[in-house]
């Protein structure tokens, strides 16, 4: 009987240890970045981002429920091919979240995530990516639906004269290029809106003149942008060597760590795009957060939205996981997966709009606001937020061309 009590004691320790060892388990969390391709600038800051805030987590919070993250970073170099072996690699290691970067590889790598069941972000909002079977794929917030109703929205409203505003499309010929082309489409035939010319072109193109001479030839008033910054500063410059005074307009993608620096004297008071993020002048925790991380880990020292989003989409993994931790009392992928689809209306303290996931959609959110770019690397309302679904626009400024 001694003995027997006794084993039943060594047998309780074995099974307490064993949980204590796997609560004490880093919270693992892959992300596919692109550090060196094209617009490498963006996903060096989206690292920076991601990386800050986990850090803080850890470091200040203690991490969830004891457990600490452990993000490993990976450069896919803007090759699909490259992300979609890096996902792979993640999930065979069971990793608990994924984070992938691009359009094209965000889609390559949907099959192996969902066969794997790991929760995964994408960093490109690309509304395709939401497109059944929705499992385990999210966006951080709202599609490039989003961006292509409120920046039409906002032309139709500023727009002056009896005939319907002429917008020109200015895209690459892929996969984040075209996500603009049908809500632009739909967009502009319910509301009066005429697309006189949608403008295609590779991403090595290095001069965009013939393309803005066909603009202006087909009488666009305002331009509407879906490419990276480095070719907005390109559309600007044949702009202007062709005499073609007109607003251009992007999707939140217009901006990244370099483009104020080319855009110096090119940039001046034309240039928009829809951002659904926070701003300085918002003053709100959100804002906090980001003041925050630059103080303690310098790694940048001013409002950036590729580092914001890297934050954004290092938030919401920490909210997936404390939640699982809640609901489920064990963080691993599964529970991460089932506690993101509890998300309703979650406050990041103005960060981004409200956050809800569903069984049937994972988009975040569907709200935002017209902003202008300035050359200081500012940006200022140009509308309020709003949700151009349900609710009305509402104008703060207008265009000063």
């Amino acid at each position: 009987m001694k003995k027997l009590f006794v084993f039943a004691i060594m047998v309780g320790f074995m099974f307490t240890v064993s949980a204590l060892t796997i609560e004490a388990q880093p919270i693992k969390i892959g992300a596919v970045i692109n550090l060196t391709g094209p617009a490498s600038t963006w996903g060096q800051f989206h690292a920076k981002g991601h990386r800050d805030y986990l850090n803080y987590v850890n470091e200040v919070k203690g991490g969830i429920a004891g457990r600490k993250f452990e993000l490993t970073i990976v450069d896919h170099a803007y090759k699909a091919p490259e992300a979609v072996k890096f996902v792979k690699k993640f999930c065979e290691e069971k990793v608990d979240m994924i984070a992938t970067w691009d359009a094209g590889s965000g889609k390559q790598a949907k099959p192996i995530i969902q066969e794997y069941k790991i929760p995964t972000i994408n960093y490109s909002t690309d509304q395709d990516l939401l497109l059944a079977p929705v499992a385990y794929m999210y966006l951080p917030f709202g599609s490039y639906i989003l961006d292509s109703y409120i920046v039409l929205d906002y032309i139709r409203n500023i727009h002056k004269g009896k005939e319907a505003p002429k917008v020109g499309l200015l895209t690459y010929n892929n996969v984040y290029g075209k996500t603009i082309h049908a809500p632009s489409k739909e967009f502009a035939a319910k509301n009066n809106i005429n697309i006189v010319s949608i403008e295609e072109f590779p991403p090595a193109t290095v001069d965009l003149t013939t393309e803005m001479l066909r603009l202006k030839g087909k009488g666009a008033e305002y331009v509407f942008v879906q490419i990276l910054p480095a070719h907005v500063i390109t559309a600007l410059k044949a702009a202007d060597k062709v005499d073609y005074k007109v607003p251009f307009f992007g999707t939140w993608t217009a901006t990244d760590p370099d483009f104020f620096k080319l855009g110096k004297g090119l940039i001046r008071d034309r240039v928009y795009m829809q951002f659904c993020g926070v701003l300085p002048q918002d003053k709100t925790p959100g804002i906090e957060i980001l003041q925050r991380l630059w103080e303690k880990y310098k790694t940048i020292n001013y409002f950036e939205t590729s580092y914001w989003e890297g934050v954004v989409v290092a938030m919401i993994q920490e909210r997936a996981a404390h939640r699982a931790s809640g609901l489920f009392k064990t963080i691993n992928a599964e529970n991460i997966n089932k506690a993101m689809e509890t998300f309703n209306n979650e406050d990041f303290g103005g960060l981004v709009p409200y956050v809800t996931y569903t069984k049937d959609n994972h988009e975040g959110s569907f709200k935002g606001r017209l902003v202008k770019i300035n050359e200081d690397a500012t940006y200022e309302p140009m509308t309020a937020f709003y949700n151009p679904r349900t609710e009305k626009i509402k104008v703060l400024k207008t265009p000063k061309m």
